[in-house]
C-alpha cells in the first residue's frame, strides 16, 4: 500500500470509476454499464502530484501515491 496524501475523504458511487487527473483533482467516470452517467470532478482538494509516482483513491476514499517500479526519475 502506498503513502496517504490526501485529506478528504471521497465518497463511491456505485457504476463510476474513480482517479486523480492531470489537474490534480479526483475524477469520477461512469462505467461502461452506466449509460446515464456523465464524467465529473467530485472533492474540493487538489492532490500536487510528483513525477515518478501512480496515485490512486483506495479502498477507504482517501488519495494515496505509491512509487512506479520502472519510473525514471
Amino acid at each position: 500500500m502506498g503513502r496517504r496524501v490526501g485529506s478528504e475523504k471521497i465518497v463511491r458511487e456505485d457504476g463510476y470509476l474513480y482517479y486523480v487527473g492531470k489537474d490534480g483533482y479526483v475524477w469520477a467516470a461512469p462505467m461502461r454499464h452506466n449509460k446515464r452517467g456523465k464524467k465529473k470532478r467530485v472533492g474540493k482538494e487538489k492532490i500536487k502530484k510528483r513525477k515518478g509516482y501512480m496515485y490512486y483513491v483506495g479502498s477507504d476514499g482517501y488519495v494515496y501515491e505509491t512509487k512506479m517500479k520502472n519510473a525514471k526519475v
